[in-house]
């Protein structure tokens, strides 16, 4: 039996079909080699990067299914029905991070799990971002400039050493809107039980690390981990809920999980979409969504996976297992060089400006090899 195998799919096709067709006619082998030609044409125009271009790469219809902006790292992301997007990723996402006050390292939901249940609101016509705390909280919600003038950010404190991922980012300690009451920091200190600092991104460009497949990329972030943005597809989600069901009872997966959902929200993304399959971003290498001619998304690299997924949005408590461990089971072995590291979604730079809607078709400008 000769077996052609896809990452996503396999394609088996057994050679005593044919045999046995050739002894019951010419025709019937003319069959059988067609029927057995088909797959094996169609995984080529699926990876192929001769296919036509014309045709979306040989995909059907492609769109974008949901749009998340996390205006805080690591708190609670809001779904959108459309979002303007720079070069720099969706507009406020990941704009404002929490830092501890004397080291200035960057804290985010792997240390504090609680934070996902911190929900910042986008800025409204009113100019400010409001940010809210769970109803069993003592804190009171507050709100500050999302887009603050020369003037306000000339009496703010501004710091050049926040930490993240051994970088040195520059950025301003965010005070309340208005007067009176106390200031975002004090509020977040007392929900973190320590002493901790809200901060905006300064104007000094945070430079994109080089990848494998872009050894000279060039752009810059904000306070996103690493790149400007995260897409992943519905589909492949869906492979990791059929992986999970499969394995509950080992490993510490809970019985609850033979029937709870998945949220897409544990993984963060910025755009998730469906109509290609399973994992099929992991072999795109530029996308446009809305119009074939909107400014390009390169997808720089897989996106390496932590444990933060295991957070449960909703609960702001971390699961000993999902969906880490059942992503250690089918989803390593695809970085070049981290290689016992998981993977899920893909990691994108874009070209231009532009926006995006939940509906908006993803085209494939360009495959890897």
């Amino acid at each position: 039996m000769d077996t052609i195998t896809h990452p996503n799919t396999t394609i088996t096709s057994t050679l005593a079909a044919v045999q046995d067709a050739a002894l019951a006619s010419p025709l019937s082998v003319g069959l059988a080699v067609f029927i057995a030609l088909v797959p094996l044409v169609s995984l080529y125009r699926r990876r192929s990067g001769g296919r036509s271009k014309a045709n979306n790469y040989g995909y059907g219809r492609v769109e974008v299914t949901k749009l998340l902006v996390h205006p805080i790292k690591s708190c609670r992301g809001t779904s959108v029905a459309s979002a303007r997007y720079t070069p720099e990723g969706m507009e406020n996402d990941r704009k404002w991070c929490i830092v501890d006050a004397d080291t200035h390292q960057v804290i985010t939901a792997r240390e504090v799990a609680k934070m996902v249940l911190i929900t910042p609101t986008l800025p409204d016509a009113t100019g400010l971002l409001r940010v809210s705390f769970p109803s069993d909280s003592p804190c009171e919600p507050f709100a500050v400039p999302a887009n603050p003038s020369y003037a306000t950010l000339a009496s703010w404190v501004r710091i050049s050493d926040i930490k993240l991922w051994g970088d040195l980012v520059d950025s301003y300690v965010c005070e309340a809107a208005g007067e009176g009451g106390r200031s975002p920091s004090a509020i977040l200190s007392d929900y973190f039980e320590r002493d901790v600092l809200l901060v905006m991104k300064g104007p000094k460009p945070r430079l994109l690390a080089p990848t494998d497949a872009f050894p000279n990329l060039k752009g810059s972030c904000v306070f996103q981990d690493g790149y400007p943005l995260l897409v992943l597809s519905e589909e492949g989600l869906d492979d990791i809920e059929r992986e999970l069901r499969e394995n509950v009872g080992s490993q510490g997966i809970d019985p609850r999980w033979k029937e709870a959902k998945l949220a897409v929200e544990r993984f963060r993304p910025n755009i998730v979409f469906k109509g290609a399959g399973p994992f099929e971003e992991d072999f795109w290498e530029e996308i446009a969504i809305g119009e074939p001619s909107a400014p390009g998304i390169t997808l720089v690299s897989k996106c390496t996976r932590c444990l933060l997924p295991n957070v449960s949005p909703e609960t702001g408590e971390r699961d000993k297992a999902v969906p880490y461990k059942v992503l250690l089971k089918f989803r390593t072995g695809l970085h070049p060089k981290l290689k016992m590291k998981p993977c899920v979604g893909c990691n994108g730079v874009p070209k231009g400006e532009g926006v995006v809607r939940v509906g908006d078709a993803v085209w494939v400008r360009k495959m890897t090899r």
